[in-house]
């Protein structure tokens, strides 16, 4: 930071109060409060890691925070996403951070993004911003917020939960510095790892994993201690156990030099209502109140989700009991009785896989549009 600019920033003594605690240690002081009064960091997500992120930038006194994200909160997001509430089920999520941190802090200053990261919006927003923590929960979130942090050589603060288990390391903080690709340089087969609304993880985790990650931002910003670059974190919260692994930057480095369709390269495919059949909640649930008795609604997902909540009137076929043939008879029998199947589970991923495999066994059927998060949705 120019010196001039840095002596340009003042507080009030409001502020100093605030900050107080950190201005007296001797390996911050005023200096450091200065610079992340200066700094503005962008948050990919508003969810589990982003609550614990937003949460402390903002109260550590990071000047501006952008949040991007596109969901609205839910009950079953409130055991880890710690910056809603109760009161903020069926709003937005960017929203109802940003009322929280006006609560918190309100000399952050906020910009809030309705929507979801892509390879056309990422470069333009993640512009604005010098540092960005990624916050996402998927494979495609991830290879796309590295690369356009690489492509704008911003620094990245990241990290990653599953179950009981989360990691954190820094990438492109400089020229010598691996990115996401070094650690991870060609996603997993689509399906192969759940996501945590399908694997689970404990409420717990994603507040260490994103607390790290605000610790390493602040780091960064205020040039103290050894950061996580060159190094990946990982932290078991059930052996309470942390692990480090050396991560050195690809030789040749891997050339990221466009975004690309990242949907593609991680093998998802989008699902097309002109290519598969597909019938949304509002038919579902008119299709309820007056011929019930003409449909079949299968819940692919597990036993564990569905006593959380389900349906009414469906019936229970975990996906991998479709997928072994073990109920094969049973569903050729309801095929064969002129009953229309509509398979769901919580988003449309597993309803997807199921369809394509019980088409295979020409037994026709269609999924239920986005799942239980539509239809929850459709009920708030």
């Amino acid at each position: 930071m120019n010196e001039n600019f840095k002596n340009e920033i003042s507080f009030s003594k409001d502020e100093l109060v605030r900050y107080s605690r950190q201005i007296t240690l001797p390996e911050f002081g005023i200096e450091s409060q200065k610079l992340l009064k200066s700094a503005s960091v962008l948050c990919v997500g508003a969810g589990g890691l982003g609550s614990s992120i937003i949460l402390y930038l903002a109260s550590a006194g990071v000047g501006k925070i952008g949040i991007i994200d596109n969901d609205i909160v839910e009950l079953s997001n409130l055991h880890r996403q710690v910056i809603h509430n109760s009161s903020s089920i069926g709003e937005l999520k960017t929203i109802s951070a940003k009322d929280r941190i006006s609560e918190i802090n309100p000399n952050c200053k906020v910009k809030i993004f309705n929507e979801t990261l892509s390879s056309e919006n990422a470069l333009k927003i993640i512009e604005d911003f010098d540092y960005v923590c990624d916050g996402s929960d998927n494979f495609p979130a991830k290879y796309l917020v590295n690369d356009a942090c690489v492509i704008l050589d911003k620094p990245l603060i990241y990290g990653a939960i599953f179950k009981f288990e989360g990691q954190v390391s820094v990438f492109n903080k400089n020229a010598d510095s691996p990115n996401y690709r070094d650690l991870i340089p060609e996603p997993p087969p689509n399906g192969i790892v759940p996501t945590c609304a399908e694997g689970g993880v404990i409420g717990i985790l994603p507040g260490i994993i994103g607390l790290i990650q605000a610790t390493e931002t602040i780091k960064i910003i205020t040039n103290i201690g050894e950061t996580l670059d060159k190094r990946l974190l990982i932290f078991n919260a059930l052996s309470m156990k942390f692990r480090e692994l050396k991560l050195e930057k690809s030789n040749p480095p891997i050339e990221i030099k466009r975004l690309i369709n990242y949907q593609n390269f991680c093998g998802i495919k989008a699902i097309n209502p002109n290519q598969y059949d597909q019938i949304t909640c509002k038919e579902i649930k008119a299709y309820l109140e007056k011929t019930a008795e003409k449909l079949l609604l299968i819940d692919v997902r597990t036993e564990t989700e569905r006593s959380i909540d389900f349906i009414k009137n469906s019936v229970s076929i975990p996906l991998e009991n479709i997928l072994d043939n073990s109920q094969i008879d049973l569903l050729k029998d309801k095929y064969k009785s002129d009953i229309d199947i509509v398979l769901y589970c919580k988003s449309g991923i597993r309803s997807l896989k199921a369809l394509n495999h019980l088409k295979e066994k020409n037994i026709k059927c269609k999924m239920l549009e986005g799942g239980m998060d539509a239809w929850n949705k459709l009920h708030i």
